[in-house]
């Protein structure tokens, strides 16, 4: 990967004392529980625990490492709040049936709550606003709902600033060059992946349509999608000194492709998640940065935001930001970061 000849010790932590709190949760979240009060696992991949306040978690997926983060935290924290959890998934990415069942099955249990990462921000609108009609409080995870106000509560990364970040520091990379910047986005009208790709034109400095984005790509989040869309774009546009990823799976997709024609030197990618797999990528030079989010705590402020409601206590609202951070071994002056070592020990995945 091209080197970053603007590198200072300008260091330091953007970060709230939620995000602190969450981060020194997470180990000692995964020593509690044992095998004797684990939550019994089912073929129809529902995790199950009794409690007197019930919490159910939807995620996209039981197999993307930042939603399996998602559940074992959900559990773990549970079990150690006494709250009874019911985690269940879609099938695959973009199952939104799936997640509307299990939103009736939740609703047909009579929890106290739901948290839901949606695969469609619209799709589930329905079977949101008959579990809100019977007094269960629904949160949105990681991604919001259109409109954002179908939910009680969104408790997520602001992928606004998570991509004005990827793209600040990127921009600042290039130094005096003239970009010429290729962007893989995820799946077109996704509320996250708009807010991504805006930001990080902002923090990047150009405006939708500029000539400097030289291609842009849908890769759905996905490595190989994103190495054959990269592949292509790299025909047309072989002089690209940028890339924009919409997450670290497309971030490894870009840079197989960018390594195979011998491009490595030329090319700066940045890339969304903080998933160990990702850090380590920077670690390793593959690309210059990732912004770090951090699902436990989206997982652990939902949670408690449906215990203080089932207790009378007052009911969340609005959107909660939880937290981003630059993780880069080429610090920057003027953008704040972690470098990769502290990013292995708060890592997910």
């Amino acid at each position: 990967m091209r080197s970053n000849g603007m590198n200072s010790g300008g260091r330091g932590r953007r970060w709230s004392t939620g995000v602190v709190a969450a981060v020194a949760a997470v180990g000692l979240l995964g020593a509690c529980g044992s095998d004797d009060d684990a939550p019994a696992e089912t073929d129809g991949g529902e995790a199950t625990s009794e409690g007197d306040v019930t919490v159910g978690l939807i995620t996209k997926t039981e197999t993307n490492p930042f939603f399996v983060t998602m559940r074992t935290v959900a559990t773990d924290y549970a079990q150690e709040q006494g709250v009874g959890l019911t985690a269940l998934a879609g099938e695959f990415d973009g199952d939104n049936e799936g997640q509307v069942q299990a939103m009736e099955n939740l609703i047909s249990q009579g929890v106290d709550g739901i948290m839901i990462t949606p695969n469609n921000s619209s799709g589930v609108l329905g079977a949101i606003e008959q579990a809100r009609s019977q007094g269960i409080v629904v949160i949105a995870l990681d991604t919001a709902t259109d409109p954002e106000d179908a939910v009680d509560a969104t408790f997520a990364t602001d992928n606004f600033e998570a991509g004005r970040l990827q793209g600040a520091y990127v921009r600042a990379v290039l130094g005096d060059e003239e970009p010429r910047l290729i962007m893989l986005d995820g799946t077109a009208g996704g509320t996250v992946d708009t807010f991504r790709h805006d930001g990080f034109l902002e923090g990047f400095g150009l405006e939708e349509g500029d000539p400097a984005i030289l291609g842009m790509e849908n890769t759905q989040g996905d490595q190989n999608t994103a190495q054959t869309a990269m592949e292509n774009l790299l025909q047309r546009s072989p002089d690209v000194n940028a890339v924009y990823t919409i997450n670290e799976p497309a971030a490894r997709g870009a840079y197989a492709a960018i390594e195979a024609r011998g491009l490595t030197d030329q090319v700066t990618i940045g890339s969304i998640d903080g998933g160990c797999e990702g850090v380590q990528d920077v670690a390793d030079g593959k690309y210059a940065a990732t912004v770090m989010q951090f699902p436990a705590e989206m997982v652990r402020q939902g949670i408690d935001a449906i215990v203080e409601a089932a207790g009378g206590g007052e009911a969340p609202s609005g959107f909660v930001d939880t937290g981003s951070v630059v993780i880069t071994d080429n610090p920057i002056e003027g953008i704040e970061s972690e470098d990769t070592a502290w990013g292995l020990e708060n890592c997910w995945g």
